[in-house]
């Protein structure tokens, strides 16, 4: 997969740090790059449910988002990426110290592109898969 923009990586970076939701949360971009993007998340007790799991919010925002920062790394000049629409499915209660998410663009478009991201809990350096997401995301105008 080739960048449409040769600034891409500051692009995502930027994203990133100016989405005040994620930096409130702690999700960080790890690394990137065409076609891809990877997140990690430090887990503290907000980041938890009531019986001491990760919350399915959490892992669904983390993911979307790291869906994005991959598709965005495909995207023209002058657009942005917004969610057109995403499914998780959650396949074991998320319990670990750290969260890992992956990120792939499947089949990038023009304007729709489609990703899936998987997430991962990570406790004393194993991993374990604890939740996948599929989306579709739109490249739009950057409004002036």
């Amino acid at each position: 997969m080739t960048p449409l923009n040769p600034h891409y990586q500051e692009v995502i970076r930027a994203i990133f740090s100016q989405a005040g939701f994620i930096s409130a949360l702690g999700i960080q971009l790890h690394n990137l790059g065409p076609g891809w993007c990877e997140t990690e998340l430090m887990v503290t007790p907000q980041h938890r449910q009531q019986n001491g799991f990760i919350h399915a919010g959490v892992q669904a925002t983390m993911a979307d988002h790291t869906a994005g920062g991959a598709a965005a790394t495909l995207m023209p000049e002058g657009k942005i990426v917004l969610t057109v629409e995403f499914k998780i499915n959650l396949l074991r209660p998320a319990v670990g110290e750290r969260l890992r998410c992956r990120a792939d663009v499947v089949k990038p478009g023009k304007t729709i592109s489609f990703v899936e991201a998987a997430v991962y809990t990570l406790q004393n350096e194993e991993a374990k898969l604890v939740s996948k997401l599929v989306t579709t995301m739109t490249f739009v105008p950057v409004k002036p």
